[in-house]
């Protein structure tokens, strides 16, 4: 158990929560900031979470959901107050109505999580603010100490892998529920180098072509909400010819960006795609959630080796894009 100490101050209305881990700060911070390796910890043993989404940037937000031994589901939300990488974050943390909406009634809680060096590795001081001493007292009559204690104490196991999620790893999917998917890849450059990337026509006709042998003679981008976009690739000689447009639905340089995605001629399998980038050891975590309409139109997509087309571009992208 990493935790080294457990303190509730009534008057200050907080409960703070000291945990020492044998692995450099970075590691640590990367844990937190990284949906794949946070659901493998959040939740106390037996209930584990599934992030939805995970903006760790201020302004940015979380949603997520704890499933049961016995399937039942507790929903939750953060909101990035402040982020310092590789020091600490704020959020306001709060839960979720059966509807998907914030539970503004219950209480919202303000936690501030610091990252500090010490001589074996790193130290994590948790530390929970409450409105009022009738919210910390029912906070934690639901568990919420035990729930926390057992929670982290999954930590240990997580930062000590250290290939699953670093660097060099292709694509991975994650089903979500019966109709998304997380697609996930550490790409080996800065934030906004990778944000331009996916934002400049001159860029995107370089890299993200999918196999040799392919062109991409149409690029208009959208960069603003409301705005669309369309991409069409060809072979090389101009057979083949296809392509995808959408719409911006949300975008949030150099962090987040929401669009509709359907291939042209079939407007009406559109998909929602929400691409979130993060500053991660060894480059930029990529996360996109797609969101289809079915279940059997994700299978029938993910199929077709839409992982892998992405895993050769994305490739491309740091051997002919980002590596100078």
């Amino acid at each position: 158990m990493p935790v080294t100490n457990v303190s509730k101050d009534p008057q200050a209305m907080t409960m703070t929560i000291v945990a020492d881990f044998p692995v450099p700060v970075r590691r640590l911070w990367d844990a937190y900031a990284d949906p794949r390796q946070l659901e493998k910890f959040w939740g106390p043993v037996g209930w584990p979470a599934t992030f939805t989404r995970h903006d760790m940037y201020p302004g940015g937000e979380s949603q997520y959901y704890m499933t049961g031994p016995d399937g039942e589901s507790s929903a939750a939300w953060f909101e990035f107050i402040a982020v310092t990488e590789g020091q600490s974050f704020e959020v306001l943390d709060g839960f979720n109505k059966g509807d998907g909406s914030r539970d503004l009634e219950s209480p919202v809680m303000r936690m501030v999580f610091a990252f500090e060096e010490t001589t074996e590795g790193s130290r994590l001081v948790h530390t929970t603010h409450f409105n009022s001493v009738a919210d910390l007292e029912q906070i934690l009559e639901m568990g919420m100490e035990e729930g926390t204690l057992s929670a982290m104490s999954q930590i240990d196991a997580v930062v000590a892998d250290l290939q699953s999620f670093a660097a060099g790893q292709a694509v991975k999917t994650q089903l979500i529920g019966d109709h998304q998917a997380r697609l996930s890849r550490v790409i080996r450059g800065s934030l906004d180098e990778v944000w331009k990337a996916h934002h400049d026509p001159e860029l995107l006709r370089r890299w993200q072509l999918g196999p040799e042998g392919w062109t991409m003679p149409v690029c208009e981008v959208g960069t603003a909400v409301g705005e669309t976009y369309r991409y069409e690739w060809e072979r090389e000689g101009g057979q083949d010819r296809f392509g995808f447009t959408g719409t911006v639905l949300e975008i949030e340089a150099p962090h987040r960006s929401v669009t509709t995605e359907a291939m042209i001629g079939q407007e009406e399998t559109a998909t929602t795609n929400e691409l979130t980038l993060t500053p991660v050891d060894g480059g930029t975590l990529l996360s996109l959630l797609v969101t289809y309409p079915d279940e059997a139109l994700r299978e029938t997509i993910l199929a077709t080796g839409m992982a892998d087309g992405m895993e050769t571009s994305y490739a491309r992208l740091e051997s002919e894009v980002l590596s100078g």
